[in-house]
């Protein structure tokens, strides 16, 4: 089961470096804004079930409290992108860009590379967890 967490660790930080290329990618389309995120907003629907996942797996597979809060906290971190989108979204009002949501969304990459660090420590320790256990030392 250890494994398992480890293969979905791999697959959740994978999905976080598309997500980020995927943000890069419309960001520099030069179709309308709405249709250069698409690709974007759903990989990151995904995303969150997948940090659920993690999680369950994690506390299922009986992993360390501490492995299981930082599976957890991407999830939580997964869903605030959600929230400053809508955040951001409702500053702007009108459909125009204000600065106030600008600077709010700008929290969006912020918090983007947050889930990078937090992604990269959950799979660091999965590996190290999911190895083969060293062997005992010989009685002198």
């Amino acid at each position: 089961m250890r494994r398992a967490f480890a293969g979905l660790a791999t697959l959740q930080l994978l999905a976080v470096v598309a997500q980020f290329f995927l943000a890069a990618s419309g960001a520099f389309d030069t179709a309308p804004n709405d249709e250069s995120f698409q690709a974007h907003r759903m990989l990151g629907g995904v995303l969150v079930l997948l940090t659920v996942l993690v999680t369950v797996v994690a506390a299922t597979a009986r992993m360390p409290g501490r492995l299981i809060g930082m599976s957890g906290l991407v999830a939580g971190l997964a869903v605030v992108q959600f929230v400053i989108k809508a955040i951001a979204t409702a500053l702007d009002g009108t459909g125009g860009s204000t600065t106030a949501g600008e600077l709010v969304f700008g929290l969006h990459a912020v918090n983007g590379l947050a889930i990078v660090a937090v992604t990269g420590r959950i799979l660091r320790q999965a590996r190290q967890l999911s190895g083969p256990a060293t062997p005992a030392r010989p009685a002198p």
